[in-house]
């Protein structure tokens, strides 16, 4: 029988993540909660040996407004919408000038402490946090934006492998597109149709509702998988599919912050006992409320992660290293 694997993946975007809803001037100690949490959580991932990619947003490589413009692609993405465009938002409202002033819109510093920590995988959501499924853009567009993300990979000597399209809006006719620019993994949605996300706004309070009541409840399907129902197809990216989303902590709500660890454990229990795999994400700044509270909801589950490992063999891989997997069981097999 297979191990079980547990993957990890982070949509690291700070400010990027929201810029057309959250005004920064009242989300900035939220922010800077987030950046001082990132190093707590590579130590964990280090003492756990944990493989996680970090999907960070390519504008947060640069540590300066010069060196991101010179990344920045054309064409720009022509949003029905322009306030869904982080060019939009940066030509009306403004950034700073380096990370130094502008810790929310540059985070160089924390993708070199990501790269220097063992074990880590530097991933991709996009360079301006690219909306596949929003009015008025392009595949074209969508290319640019994907180069753009690789040129800022370069500022640390990488290439990007494994991709997190922002806000979960995977679309299945951009796939050619990320195995073009480098990308043989690709997070996908979980199959029930709560996770079928076809547009950042206007969605239904009902599809939240359920995306919400299943971090706590057995709403959704079976959510861990056998390595081998993992598809390799020539030309295209490898599809990973999330298993949960580790939601924020709540406050003052002891039961429901616990009903969520103890299902994310009985979940990977379930992983690893049947050697399947187990993805968890999340987003760095889900942390930046209460760090303190989140950091050791996190070291339940990073605990557990060692208690299948002795048990039952688990191990940890990156969205790349699984990818790789696939790929070299596909090509022994033909």
């Amino acid at each position: 029988m297979n191990n079980g694997i547990f993957v990890v993946s982070l949509d690291f975007e700070l400010h990027w993540g929201g810029f057309e809803k959250w005004p920064i001037k009242d989300y900035e100690p939220y922010f800077l909660n987030t950046r001082n949490v990132i190093p707590e959580l590579l130590t964990l991932f280090q003492f756990h040996q944990v493989h996680a990619t970090w999907a960070t947003v390519g504008m947060l490589f640069h540590d300066s407004r010069e060196s991101l413009q010179r990344s920045t692609p054309e064409p720009r993405p022509s949003y029905k919408e322009p306030s869904l465009s982080a060019y939009h938002y940066i030509e009306h409202h403004g950034i700073g000038d380096s990370e130094l002033k502008d810790p929310f819109h540059f985070a160089g510093t924390l993708v070199k402490k990501i790269i220097e920590t063992p074990l880590q995988e530097l991933g991709s959501h996009t360079f301006a946090h690219y909306y596949c499924n929003e009015p008025g853009q392009t595949v074209t567009q969508f290319t640019a934006d994907l180069q753009a993300a690789q040129r800022s990979a370069l500022l640390f000597g990488k290439k990007l492998k494994s991709l997190v399209f922002p806000r979960n809006q995977f679309n299945e006719e951009y796939l050619k597109a990320c195995f073009r620019e480098g990308f043989i993994a690709v997070r996908d949605n979980p199959a029930d149709w709560f996770w079928s996300i076809k547009s950042t706004r206007r969605e239904s309070v009902w599809k939240r509702l359920n995306r919400g009541l299943d971090a706590y409840l057995p709403i959704g399907r079976k959510n861990t998988y056998r390595i081998d129902s993992l598809s390799c197809h020539p030309g295209l990216p490898v599809r990973i599919p999330a298993s949960r989303l580790l939601r924020p902590y709540r406050r003052r709500d002891w039961f429901f912050n616990n009903l969520k660890i103890s299902r994310i454990r009985s979940e990977m229990s379930r992983a690893a006992v049947n050697g399947e795999i187990y993805h968890l994400w999340w987003h760095p700044h889900n942390f930046g409320n209460y760090p303190k509270e989140s950091l050791q909801g996190l070291k339940q589950i990073l605990d557990h992660f060692a208690l299948c490992g002795e048990r039952y063999g688990m191990k940890s891989f990156s969205m790349g290293e699984v990818a790789d997997l696939v790929i070299n069981k596909h090509k022994h097999e033909f």
